[in-house]
């Protein structure tokens, strides 16, 4: 009795110091929470003055970012840098769109054409009453009236009209968002709500350039006929471009396919080092060459790289490494241009579109196994730095590399893949389904993926 007297003594008393011991330490967290909650108001009232409220320096970032965004996206969706010159003076694009009947040539591009070489349509552009008459079908979608229409809105993707004061079409220029815009087709296939930075791989930009009535510049630069450029514009096909054709005038791969490659989306830019499937430069240096190079706006653009005649003939020639134009409509644009772009992210899977518990034990795969994450670095899904690798290290041929500078591929980020599976994966499409990418790289690096482990693979790269 007495040992269990003594034994009761003992626990109570190990008890009580069990008991002070955790008010001790209660007390020392809710001490050191207080001080550094104290530190941080300190901080934040160094930071925004004794008032609370932002500093002057603090508004004035805020302020920057707001007219930088704004600014950003209305160059983005809008802005033709002055590129009607070559579009409408140049190549006559705008006739074509016309047709004949309304003074231009050949028969027109209807809304129905339009779609099916992948145009797309702002419903928000779109005014109430035509909503309206176009869901109750009254509007003529075989009329290239009814395009002209839409030009005068503002809601063809990438295209802006200018008509003259008796309202004929008097040219057309292009924007950013013809190729790096989409819509979510809420309203019918090919009309909806914008999608900016979203790759159009339905967008046949070979077809719709050779619609153009005069190809006699693109001619002139390539050392060709007319009907060769028309040739080599109709192979490149949906969803792709080639802007080194007027670089190095290389067509064609070795094996007789098209050299063109897939639009890349232009989202999920932020802390990526580089923007394009090989490189060139960072972002803004690639919105610079684009504008002025492929877009053919008016503004400023210098990159000696492009001096190298063995690597690059016409560029030389034409001295496309240092272009200067007056006035310079583009480089103003740029810096906003960036900050939008940038500030686009990679859009979340729908949900459904993947299956939850499979991505789960495809995100052990990609890091471990599969080897992915050695060079798609979570979570921006590239790698940190000079994310360029060399066709061997990749497993491929070098053909399109060899276009580049500096001969090699970029590590692609991977957000947002979900939404370019149209055309292919690659630069130029190569690998059909991303089954086909892990079997590439199963078979180059040796991963001994099984069957189930490359399924849950598939899940988890649709659910990034």
């Amino acid at each position: 009795m007495e040992s269990d007297d003594q034994g009761r003594s003992v626990f109570v008393e190990r008890l009580a110091k069990i008991a002070l011991a955790l008010f001790v330490a209660a007390v020392v967290v809710v001490f050191v929470s207080a001080r550094s909650q104290a530190r941080r108001a300190d901080d934040e009232g160094q930071q925004r003055g004794n008032s609370g409220k932002l500093t002057e320096a603090e508004q004035q970032t805020e302020a920057n970012a707001e007219r930088m965004l704004a600014e950003g996206k209305q160059t983005f969706r809008f802005d033709t840098f002055g590129d009607e010159v070559f579009w409408g003076d140049a190549l006559q694009l705008h006739r074509a769109i016309e047709g004949a009947a309304l003074g231009g040539v050949g028969p027109g591009v209807s809304p129905n054409t339009a779609l099916a070489v992948g145009l797309k349509v702002d419903s928000d552009a779109l005014p109430q009453q035509l909503i309206a008459r176009l869901k109750q079908g009254r509007v003529n979608l075989d009329d290239p009236a009814t395009t002209l229409a839409l030009l005068r809105l503002n809601a063809v993707l990438g295209v802006k009209g200018t008509f003259n004061s008796t309202g004929s079409l008097q040219a057309v220029g292009i924007t950013c968002a013809l190729c790096h815009s989409t819509v979510d087709n809420s309203f019918a296939p090919g009309i909806g709500h914008r999608l900016d930075g979203w790759a159009n791989r339905d967008l046949n930009v070979g077809a719709i350039i050779a619609l153009a009535p005069n190809l006699q510049p693109i001619a002139d630069v390539l050392g060709v006929d007319q009907a060769t450029v028309r040739t080599v514009l109709q192979s490149w096909g949906p969803g792709k471009f080639d802007a080194e054709l007027i670089l190095d005038g290389k067509a064609f791969r070795p094996d007789g396919k098209s050299a063109a490659t897939l639009l890349p989306p232009a989202f999920g830019l932020v802390g990526v080092n580089l923007h394009t499937w090989t490189g060139w430069g960072s972002v803004t240096h690639w919105n610079a060459f684009v504008a002025n190079l492929e877009m053919h706006g008016q503004g400023t653009f210098y990159d000696p790289r492009f001096n190298d005649a063995a690597k690059f003939p016409i560029a030389a020639r034409e001295g496309f490494g240092n272009v200067r134009s007056n006035p310079d409509l583009i480089t103003a644009k740029l810096p906003a241009l960036h900050f939008y772009q940038l500030a686009i992210p990679a859009p979340t899977p729908p949900a459904g579109s993947f299956d939850a518990a499979a991505a789960a034990r495809g995100a052990v795969v990609f890091n471990t196994q599969a080897k992915c994450s050695t060079c798609h670095v979570p979570p921006i899904f590239t790698e940190p730095g000079w994310n360029m690798h060399t066709p061997a290290e990749v497993g491929i041929d070098d053909f399109q590399a060899k276009r580049s500078p500096d001969e090699r591929y970029r590590t692609s980020p991977l957000k947002g893949l979900w939404t370019h599976q149209k055309g292919g994966f690659y630069h130029d499409g190569r690998f059909a389904t991303l089954r086909d990418v892990i079997e590439h790289y199963n078979t180059f690096l040796g991963t001994g993926l099984s069957e189930q482990q490359k399924l849950d693979l598939i899940e988890y790269l649709k659910s990034l």
